[in-house]
């Protein structure tokens, strides 16, 4: 059956409005991070070097939600960035010393400014305007102050559907997916909607390599599309999009159009398509306990494997602290001067665990392959990948302890792909008859870095559970 906006109207209509919850208090804000074009250097982040914005097709934004539980805050705040890297982050906290935790995870459009250094002028060159990273994390700030400011008595369902296989596209074997869109809506006291929260793991690449106009990429139309139809803001979120997650090179829509990748028709008729199934989420939803409020996050130390990332620190491409990597996660030896390219290297990265009443928010910090959530790893192991006899990491659905969940990529950093180490594939020969090496492994801090990371969110949630 094609959609509809009657259809639409019909969704809003059959989601149980949520029962009032004592004690949940939820708030929206944004804020414009578009950067000024005539003082902000924007080179485009994601696919090469030399890629200069020449104009804007839509605003990036800072999107907050504040939960108020009566005796904590926590902000969670989505931004249409390519991955702010953490020393940001920590900026953003450090102006909000009244929070329990403020996450900031980055959607990764990659039609955005480079914020990590990767794609300036030239390979040796970073791309990174410290002044527009700075008006960020103001703006940031901003964004969570207009959320608090919008705080207001709410309930709360949880609802999920999955996305049909031909929205996203596994352009890695082992084919592995996570086309579960999660989603929440808040009510006011009154039982009107106020706000939606949806967490969908795809990239936002939509308008492919040519494109030199700021977009947020196909969420622009997924949010423009839900705030139309339910009147109230909406922040979306990237969940586990490794692997790595992407498009179809041809969509075809409802009335039967066949949209080309690389199109500003194709982008709108794919965030739209998102948008249905987050009304089929919406729709299906049941009430959901949201508090009290909870945070556990952990430092974690992360051997810096990638030998283009070592010299990226050694040119100034990559303006990131690096430490003595001691083989542990928790701790790490001296600093490491950037002119540093050999020895046990380490760069210091962050795991959150969030506890929302009956929700569980993971907090990953970068491209979490979907193997990684679901545990749908190839067996046995792919001929001549590196490491096939490595231990297969803990997934996140065995570390969470309950299917309500939120998976929030690029959470707090972004540390680049997140492989498990029986796919790993570096050296020749090659898996599954490649030529050459994987794109993934060439945009990894390192093969260990999976375990490392699903150690620690397995540990934060022990700590939760521990009278």
């Amino acid at each position: 059956m094609a959609w509809s906006p009657f259809l639409a109207a019909l969704a809003l209509v059959i989601a149980p409005p949520a029962p009032p919850q004592d004690g949940l208090h939820v708030g929206f804000g944004a804020a414009d991070i578009t950067p000024d074009l005539g003082r902000h250097v924007a080179w485009m982040a994601g696919y090469r070097n030399d890629y200069r914005a020449t104009g804007v097709h839509d605003p990036l934004w800072a999107r907050a939600v504040v939960l108020d539980d009566g005796a904590n805050r926590i902000a969670l705040v989505s931004v249409d960035l390519v991955g702010l890297q953490r020393d940001a982050v920590e900026r953003v906290r450090a102006q909000l010393p009244d929070y329990l935790h403020v996450l900031v995870s980055s959607t990764h459009t990659h039609e955005g400014p480079d914020v990590i250094g990767l794609w300036g002028p030239s390979p040796a060159e970073s791309g990174v305007d410290t002044a527009y990273v700075s008006f960020v994390v103001e703006r940031v700030v901003a964004a969570v102050r207009a959320a608090e400011s919008d705080v207001a008595a709410a309930s709360a369902v949880y609802g999920t559907a999955e996305a049909p296989a031909h929205l996203i596209r596994d352009s890695r074997l082992p084919v592995a997916r996570d086309s579960i869109v999660r989603v929440l809506r808040f009510d006011d006291a009154s039982g009107e909607p106020r706000g939606l929260l949806v967490q969908f793991s795809n990239h936002p690449e939509s308008l492919g390599a040519e494109n030199p106009l700021i977009t947020a990429d196909f969420p622009y139309y997924t949010i423009q599309a839900l705030e139309a139809r339910y009147g109230v803001p909406v922040a979306y979120f990237s969940g586990a999009i490794g692997g790595l997650m992407t498009h179809p090179e041809t969509f075809t829509a409802p009335d039967g159009t066949v949209h080309e990748s690389g199109t500003w028709d194709y982008a709108a008729a794919y965030g739209d398509a998102v948008a249905r199934v987050v009304d089929d989420a919406v729709a299906d939803a049941d009430p959901i306990t949201l508090t009290p409020l909870a945070a556990y996050a952990t430092p974690v130390f992360i051997p810096l494997a990638n030998p283009g990332y070592r010299m990226g620190r050694a040119l100034g491409v990559l303006n990131r602290d690096a430490y003595t990597w001691l083989g542990r996660a928790d701790s790490a030896g001296p600093s490491v001067p950037p002119s540093q390219v050999e020895g046990a290297i380490a760069i210091e990265t962050e795991v959150t665990y969030l506890r929302a009443g009956e929700l569980h928010v993971a907090g990953i910090p970068g491209e979490l392959y979907p193997e990684l959530v679901y545990g749908t790893y190839q067996s046995p192991p792919e001929p001549h990948a590196d490491f096939p006899d490595a231990p297969l990491e803990p997934t996140v659905m065995e570390a969470l302890p309950d299917a309500k969940m939120l998976i929030l990529g690029l959470a707090n950093d972004e540390v680049g792909y997140i492989i498990p180490k029986r796919q790993w594939d570096d050296e020749a020969p090659y898996a599954y008859g490649f030529d050459d090496g994987q794109y993934g492994e060439r945009n990894s801090v390192g093969p260990d870095v999976a375990a490392l990371l699903m150690e620690a969110l397995r540990g934060l949630v022990r700590e939760a559970s521990t009278p």
